[in-house]
């Protein structure tokens, strides 16, 4: 049994597709869960309300540091400390090289890297302060084999896993630093080609023959951050039927 009661939580981009999952599972496993949006406020608060008061939400763009900042620092006043915290707010847009502008290239680096590392810059010592905990990141499999087509996309969360190597040997023994790397997953991000013709042969390439939840990449998430997986550190767990097959 995973237990999270009297821990709290952090989860950015948590209003929808893999975010709301991970704040409706640890809210549901008795954490105290802070979740960023930025756009979508009757989600957040229909989440808010889903979750019986124990989840809460800060309107945060964290491409923005002072953003990031406060909703840390303003969880750690509300509830006393800060033991998980959840890098999951991304964007996913699609762009052949040549035509491809700084301001698409700048945009999915600052959101899916430089959110991540907003996130970690704060909350590294903010789980110090409480006596150690865990971080988790959602990557994806385009950051171990490439996307094409997206080539900004999969740069950043291949740039999100060196991260998460790099961390979690600087943040040892108090911060346990990991990553999921999910494959195709039925969320709002994905929905253009998992509802269109795409579908058949996405779910033919998976070999666990179907296209994960939501729910499937935040019970990962949940096993990595809690204390289960108390000597893993440095990993990336692959979400994704099998589809990419990465040591």
């Amino acid at each position: 049994m995973i237990d999270f009661r009297e821990k709290n939580v952090l989860v950015t981009g948590g209003s929808r597709g893999i975010g709301a999952a991970c704040v409706r599972l640890f809210a549901e496993l008795g954490a105290r869960v802070g979740f960023t949006w930025r756009t979508g406020d009757t989600e957040a608060r229909d989440l808010e309300r889903a979750c019986d008061g124990m989840a809460r939400g800060w309107r945060t763009d964290v491409t923005d540091g002072a953003q990031v900042a406060r909703f840390v620092r303003e969880v750690e006043e509300a509830w006393g400390g800060v033991d998980v915290a959840i890098a999951n707010a991304g964007i996913w847009k699609g762009a052949r090289i040549e035509r491809m502008t700084a301001e698409e290239w700048d945009e999915t680096l600052e959101v899916n890297l430089g959110g991540t590392w907003r996130l970690c810059r704060e909350a590294v010592p903010a789980i110090r302060r409480r006596g150690g905990g865990s971080i988790v990141v959602v990557s994806s499999t385009a950051g171990q084999r490439g996307e094409s087509l997206h080539s900004h996309y999969a740069a950043s969360k291949g740039a999100q896993i060196s991260l998460v190597k790099s961390l979690a040997v600087e943040c040892a023994p108090e911060v346990r630093v990991n990553a999921v790397a999910p494959g195709w997953v039925d969320t709002e991000m994905s929905a253009g080609p998992l509802s269109g013709a795409e579908r058949a042969a996405i779910v033919d390439a998976i070999p666990l023959g179907r296209v994960a939840t939501a729910e499937d990449i935040a019970d990962a998430i949940a096993f990595l951050a809690s204390d289960r997986a108390r000597h893993v550190t440095g990993e990336i767990l692959n979400v994704n039927g099998g589809s990419v097959l990465c040591g």
